[in-house]
């Protein structure tokens, strides 16, 4: 049972212990990390790692007690293999723009934002004739559309500029809208609409300022960790699988999850 609306308490609970408060209003993603979170305080306890008198909260704040306790039950519980040099190099090869520095986009969009209670099918609908709308025009009548469309929709504060961005490094960016826009050579509206934490975009690109392909030397460390924070993903979305099979899960869809507990 589960709703992109409001849950009542007594509807969301993990092995009998509720984790909504009475009257909250939580977004079917932020139930489910709330239910991760108790699934693992619930395991520490089990292991010994965390007293049994910890109590479980209703506003989604953990004890720092209980904080500690999880990270070293992650760590006695998750395989997380050291990454081989072979599959480091060949990481690096097939993604040279993620360790290409310099590189810079001159950006506008537009954000139709995805807060709770909002209907996705209808405002990707809208997102989508946006684009649409935006695509169909050539140069300044394009320009100007974008700007116009940009004023009256756009959930960014940039919509009173008419959606510039202005030139963005990917550090700039959340790292799904980042991985829409460098290393690649597209220039003009993207023909898709781009996904982020924030919702929906029609994007354009202005310009781009190439950057430079560092070697596998110069950035193994970064290489490793990437590959080892892969491989910490997969260890906890399995592990987590696992607890919530062997749990009395209420009112929560965790089947429905992308990736647990990693933003």
């Amino acid at each position: 049972m589960q709703s992109e609306q409001a849950l009542e308490a007594n509807l969301a609970s993990i092995n009998g212990v509720v984790i909504v408060a009475v009257n909250e209003v939580l977004n079917a993603e932020a139930l489910r990390q709330r239910a991760y979170a108790e699934l693992l305080r619930q395991a520490a306890v089990q292991a010994g790692l965390l007293v049994i008198d910890d109590l479980p909260t209703t506003d989604g704040v953990q004890s720092e007690a209980a904080s500690t306790a999880i990270e070293a039950l992650l760590e006695q519980a998750l395989d997380v293999p050291e990454p081989s040099m072979e599959a480091s190099r060949r990481h690096h090869a097939a993604h040279q723009a993620t360790y290409t520095t310099g590189e810079r986009v001159n950006v506008r969009h537009i954000l139709f934002a995805v807060t709770p209670g909002v209907d996705l099918n209808a405002l990707r609908k809208q997102a989508e004739a946006t684009l649409l709308n935006v695509r169909c025009h050539d140069d300044q009548q394009a320009t100007d559309a974008f700007a116009n469309a940009a004023s009256t929709l756009s959930n960014c504060p940039s919509g009173a500029e008419g959606g510039q961005l202005g030139w963005l490094t990917p550090s700039d960016c959340a790292p799904e809208f980042a991985k829409e826009l460098f290393g690649s050579k597209e220039i003009g509206v993207l023909p898709r609409l781009v996904h982020s934490r924030f919702g929906l975009h029609v994007v354009e690109v202005l310009g781009r300022q190439p950057g430079i392909e560092q070697p596998f030397e110069s950035v193994q460390g970064a290489v490793r960790m990437a590959l080892k924070q892969q491989s910490f993903v997969t260890a906890l979305r399995q592990y987590l699988s696992l607890l919530a099979a062997q749990a009395d899960v209420v009112g929560i869809d965790l089947d429905a999850a992308d990736t647990p507990l990693v933003q």
